[in-house]
């Protein structure tokens, strides 16, 4: 890895920020937007099911988790735009810290994600 994609690393450059939705629709109607505001350079959308507590009920739902790849500086723009977008009145929003990753993975993320490139 080259050495200044190490020191991007170190210093959080790159996240990935999860989120779940109620459905697949949901889900990439969200991936479509953040891609088209370049606050992502990829958005992964997978089928889950989520087992919580929520206002003293236990709930068994069906979810989908949303897997966005972004700058680390562009989190809360990304938080921004989920929780403007969401259905849910407490969405899920956390961000993973990336500390490690393949330098031309993480340039494409970079390039992508740039608002000057578009």
């Amino acid at each position: 890895m080259e050495q200044d994609s190490l020191q991007d690393n170190a210093a959080n450059a790159f996240c990935l920020v999860m989120t779940s939705v109620a459905s697949e629709e949901d889900g990439a109607t969200l991936a479509r937007a953040l891609l088209n505001e370049r606050l992502s350079a990829c958005v992964q959308l997978l089928p889950i099911r989520s087992f919580y507590v929520w206002q003293g009920q236990a709930c068994d739902e069906p979810e989908h988790l949303v897997l966005i790849k972004t700058r680390g500086e562009l989190y809360e723009a990304v938080e921004n735009f989920i929780r403007q977008r969401h259905s849910y009145q407490v969405p899920e929003i956390l961000r993973l810290p990336i500390d490690a990753g393949l330098s031309a993975y993480l340039d494409w993320v970079r390039a992508q994600t740039q608002l000057d490139q578009a």
